[in-house]
């Protein structure tokens, strides 16, 4: 039997990785976790997730105390953002939470942790700061980073992605966005409070693109009410570097030419997955477009390698890296041949209001082919969001025709944390009429969850066939009052 010196050895210290390794480390294996940069936590802690959220939360309190007057409390006279400040937060809270990815932790869950770029130079062996070090199974969880679209003159401009709008001294006077995917949108909002003029620039018709247009749509009307300029199905020409300004260059959906400029560009067109410097063309390891290439053991061509997380292109979140990670630890620690299964994968964009997802929406029903129903139920008619002056959006079950459950989008008031209840409901293959008979607190957004369900229900149990049978077993004697020709109309 061939010897090697980890039973499971780890590239990349995200939220795959991190997993995999405390799994394994804390199940007996011995483990070793390599990252390149200087830090654990990946790109969620130190340039995603983490400080794009803690960016929204400053915005959103900036925003409210522009809008005091609409809760019934005195106008406040709010100086414009020390963006400075912002920053020094974000890097804050990035530091409270780089805790519980330490290298310490690991350490005591069992876990070696070693920092450089490793290079493969054999299936199981790859080297690291002029050391060769093997394993009998190799997880390769290097993540994704942005990408740079081939716009002319972009090469020689500089720009932001996410790696660099959390730090920025100042705050931009003008912001023009690349891009209208969940990053894009939700730092234009975020900047756009925060004091910037931002300019919107997409490729496709709509905005997230991925979500049915009447959700983006609701999205998009809020942003626009805030000051965000959109230029969507545009072509961008031209990218240049003006000195202390950027100019784009751009035709718009009727073809005809535009000049932008703004104090900072922000391009967030995309990912791409970090493969580069691995070696893996070296051994053999299938890769395509989207990054390496797997089974849904999240195997490679290599059975003993491994590749969750955003670096095979599946489905590019966090909470996905460490479901993904959970499987390999499956499969190469338990040898339980666990699988993959997307089919209830949720998704937020934490915009304001928020847009969240799981299963199918309108587009994928269309593309599988499938005939389906929608049921609709408006945040304004939730007393709660009523309440708090947060009518804005709606929540949309689709069935298919056999009211199986397809999926559910939100829009609308803290719609990433209401999906949550679908989760569970989904995942637990709870049945819909258990979800209408729950009891949820009032006054509370969830009840527009009850809510949907209930609106499916009500023409089957309210049928003129059940008030007829009613009525014949039980001689009710029907309605004791009647709307007069009036309230009718006529």
């Amino acid at each position: 039997m061939a010897k090697y010196d980890y039973d499971i050895a780890v590239i990349g210290g995200g939220a795959a990785g991190l997993t995999v390794t405390a799994g394994a480390a804390q199940l007996g294996a011995k483990t070793l976790l390599i990252e390149k940069e200087p830090a654990l936590g990946g790109d969620c802690l130190h340039f995603g997730c983490v400080p794009s959220k803690t960016l929204i939360k400053s915005a959103h309190v900036y925003h409210t105390l522009q809008h005091t007057v609409g809760y019934g409390l005195p106008e406040v006279d709010v100086p414009p953002v020390d963006f400075s400040r912002i920053s020094a937060r974000i890097k804050s809270v990035i530091e409270k939470i780089q805790v519980h990815d330490s290298v310490e932790r690991f350490c005591k869950l069992g876990a070696k942790v070693e920092f450089g770029a490793p290079r493969f130079i054999d299936e199981h062996q790859i080297e690291l700061n002029g050391q060769k070090i093997s394993a009998k199974n190799w997880v390769v969880a290097t993540g994704s980073s942005s990408a740079a679209p081939p716009f002319p003159g972009l090469e020689k401009t500089p720009y932001l992605t996410n790696k660099e709008i959390f730090s920025l001294d100042t705050l931009p006077e003008s912001l023009i966005v690349l891009g209208a995917g969940p990053i894009a949108v939700e730092m234009a909002q975020a900047f756009a409070r925060l004091g910037s003029r931002v300019t919107v620039i997409q490729r496709s018709a709509q905005i997230l693109s991925k979500e049915d247009k009447d959700m983006a749509d609701i999205v998009m009307a809020a942003m626009e009410a805030e000051g965000v300029k959109f230029y969507l199905g545009a072509g961008i020409k031209a990218v240049t570097d003006l000195g202390d300004e950027r100019q784009v260059e751009l035709t718009d959906n009727q073809g005809k030419s535009h000049l932008l400029t703004a104090s900072a560009l922000l391009v967030a067109l995309g990912r791409k997955a970090n493969i580069e410097g691995l070696g893996l063309e070296k051994i053999g390891v299938e890769t395509g477009k989207k990054g390496i290439v797997v089974d849904n053991r999240m195997r490679t061509s290599h059975s003993h390698i491994y590749a969750p997380g955003d670096v095979n292109g599946a489905y590019q979140f966090t909470h996905a890296a460490g479901y993904e990670g959970g499987i390999v630890v499956s499969n190469a620690v338990f040898h339980l041949p666990r699988k993959v299964t997307y089919t209830w994968m949720p998704w937020a964009t934490y915009c304001d209001p928020e847009l969240a997802s799981i299963g199918m929406n309108e587009k994928a029903a269309k593309a599988a082919g499938i005939e389906y129903q929608i049921w609709t139920e408006k945040f304004a008619e939730n007393d709660r969001a009523i309440a708090e002056g947060e009518e804005r959006g709606i929540i949309k079950m689709i069935l298919d025709n056999s009211e199986k459950p397809l999926g559910v989008q939100l829009t609308g008031p803290r719609a990433g944390d209401l999906l949550g209840e679908w989760v569970a409901v989904f995942n637990g293959k709870c049945k819909l009429s258990s979800l209408a008979g729950a009891v949820h607190p009032y006054p509370t957004l969830t009840e527009i969850n009850k809510r949907v369900v209930g609106s499916f229900f009500s023409p089957k149990i309210f049928s003129p066939a059940v008030k007829k049978g009613l009525k014949f077993f039980f001689n009710l004697k029907g309605a004791a009052c009647e709307p007069s020709s009036e309230l009718r109309g006529e």
